[in-house]
């Protein structure tokens, strides 16, 4: 039995080795995806031999620290730069820098996602309009708790190059946030002033 248990557990390892060697390598930030691309790369086909996305998390900073010790760092200062003048600029909009460019594991291949506040989600067009920025609308399916997922608004654009997403909450949104797809635990969230901490943390290092 504990030989199968370290079988399995190896396995998991590959995949989430694998996975976050994708995801650093050729972009793809879904956890699924490259889950999915690392067991088929991999030949393992067992379901139960899915590594979770935090166990996938870990290996992809590991690799990051190993392999992109220069490039990653300077790719997040980047891009946490560029969130704060685009929080500066949502000021408005009460937003909060969340995911990877929050959390360390943002590269060259990410985008900036934030949450944003409003009554309705046309404030947000109606602003970006005025500002005479171009812009897309999606949506995103996410989890609020364990027992409920809602479908909200996105708007996207471009700024230094790098694409900024908006994901338009409620007001009273802003006291609970969804859950992570990394833990499923309540997704991590910044105001401007503590991503103004963070670079001043790097600047400092």
């Amino acid at each position: 039995m504990s030989r199968q248990k370290d079988w399995g557990r190896d396995t998991r390892q590959r995949i989430a080795i694998e996975a976050a060697r994708v995801m650093a390598e050729e972009g793809i930030k879904g956890f699924q995806t490259a889950k999915k691309k690392a067991a088929a790369r991999l030949a393992i086909s067992d379901r139960h031999a899915m590594p979770s996305n935090a166990e996938v998390e870990l290996e992809l900073r590991s690799y990051q620290q190993l392999f992109r010790s220069d490039a990653q760092p300077q790719a997040l200062l980047k891009l946490r730069q560029t969130a704060v003048s685009a929080m500066r600029f949502l000021d408005r909009f009460k937003p909060r820098l969340v995911g990877p460019v929050l959390e360390g594991t943002a590269d060259q291949h990410s985008h900036i996602s934030m949450h944003v506040f409003a009554d309705t989600s046309e404030e947000i067009a109606l602003f970006l309009m005025e500002s005479s920025i171009p812009y897309e609308m999606s949506e995103a399916n996410l989890r609020i708790n364990q027992n409920e997922r809602k479908l909200l608004p996105v708007y996207s654009f471009m700024a230094d190059d790098v694409l900024v997403e908006l994901i338009v909450f409620e007001p009273e949104g802003l006291r609970q946030s969804p859950l992570s797809p990394v833990d499923q635990k309540p997704m991590r969230r910044a105001n401007l002033a503590s991503v103004r901490l963070l670079l001043d943390e790097s600047d400092a290092a």
